[in-house]
């Protein structure tokens, strides 16, 4: 069953673009569903895909003679006398991608869309060979809204319009519960019973600690990396206190960065930063930590459900931009920043001090609007779901 990802739509205005599209993101997000849907989409019929996890591809991409990796393309039929499209997915296994899209970009007319898991690759090696020539799109798991279309078809959270009602929140509701409890990875939402879920999470837990830990950020102790993850996964929407983690898995401070920058580079967590307008009123040198996909915390970790909706909160504000959050020295805090100008707080259920406390810190600050993330139904002003964000 294909679904067709939001991100689809943001990608297509630059098909026809000189600069390559590389599409990022961990893995079994859907990043080589995505290509294929974009390569079957393509009117031209002048295009090729290789899977660079496959040794036999990594071969051909591997040539220092960029001209014979050229002659590799016409080989498997793509004509290099006309506009021509090369979809290499897992770009990661191969080092030497960045120059040779470069040059086969610069000499021919190739459009290259590429995808790859690890950003730190990406962003680093791509920024020096391949500057003012690629445009990156970051996929995520399944948003709400991507969840229904796989489940529920036919309902349509953009369909949406004036108060929810108390019986459009309970019908949403049962599938925000499923969507709480086992994430938004495609592999996981397809699958019906709760086993198999469990089973599936597992198993993308261990492919990326195979396949990424193991075998892309080659620590000597992964075990230690291993045991930092799970601490983390207890800790979503908690502030970091570096040295007390290094203490616990005895490591040393700027290793336990190494690893968290590894980490966030893969896709596993994001981290975010304080929303500073004074330096005297708020704490700012701790980062705030959430993790891809609450299936993935719900199936590793023992948290509550408030730090479980926030993790969800989180994942779907950071497809609009950028999130900070923000507390002051005293305690009182706003969970979420959205570009600097829109406050959101998440509650399981609000009331009217929630709101005007809010109300309050937002006008403090001069932020443009505020609004209450509830996970109850409520009839307070200033307040979403979720589900609708």
């Amino acid at each position: 069953m294909l679904i067709e990802r939001e991100l689809y739509s943001r990608i297509m205005p630059f098909q026809d673009s000189p600069e390559a599209i590389v599409v990022t993101g961990m893995r079994r997000v859907g990043k080589t569903t995505l290509l294929l849907h974009i390569l079957r989409n393509l009117k031209s019929q002048n295009k090729i895909f290789l899977d660079l996890e496959n040794p036999l591809n990594q071969r051909y991409l591997e040539d220092p003679n960029y001209e014979r990796i050229l002659d590799t393309f016409k080989f498997l039929g793509l004509d290099t006398r006309k506009r021509g499209y090369v979809f290499l997915d897992e770009i990661q296994f191969v080092k030497s991608i960045p120059s040779a899209v470069k040059y086969l970009t610069d000499h021919y007319e190739i459009k290259f869309i590429l995808s790859g898991s690890s950003s730190f690759y990406i962003k680093n090696l791509f920024s020096e060979s391949l500057s003012g020539r690629k445009y990156i799109f970051e996929l995520y798991p399944f948003s709400f809204g991507e969840f229904l279309s796989a489940r529920k078809p036919v309902l349509n959270t953009k369909n949406l319009e004036g108060r929810v009602t108390p019986a459009i929140f309970e019908e949403l509701d049962r599938h925000y519960h499923e969507y709480l409890l086992y994430g938004g990875f495609p592999g996981v939402v397809l699958k019906d019973p709760v086993e198999e879920k469990k089973m599936m999470l597992q198993d993308i837990f261990s492919s990326y600690f195979q396949l990424e830990v193991k075998q892309l950020g080659d620590f000597r102790k992964t075990t230690v990396i291993r045991d930092l993850m799970l601490l983390l996964m207890e800790r979503v929407g908690s502030r970091l206190d570096i040295q007390k983690l290094s203490k616990e898995i005895g490591v040393s401070r700027e290793t336990v960065y190494n690893y968290l920058a590894f980490l966030e580079n893969t896709y596993f967590i994001t981290l975010i930063r304080p929303f500073s307008r004074s330096r005297d009123s708020e704490i700012r040198s701790m980062p705030k930590v959430y993790v891809c996909d609450t299936g993935l915390v719900n199936q590793f970790a023992r948290i509550g459900e408030g730090a479980l909706f926030e993790n969800a909160v989180f994942s779907a504000l950071r497809a609009n931009g950028e999130v900070n959050y923000y507390q002051k020295k005293s305690g009182v805090e706003i969970d979420f920043i959205l570009n600097k100008r829109h406050a959101y707080e998440v509650k399981l259920k609000p009331y009217d001090q929630d709101l005007m406390r809010l109300s309050r810190l937002a006008e403090e600050l001069k932020l443009q609007d505020y609004t209450i993330v509830s996970r109850k139904y409520t009839e307070l002003p200033h307040t979403t779901y979720g589900f609708i964000l």
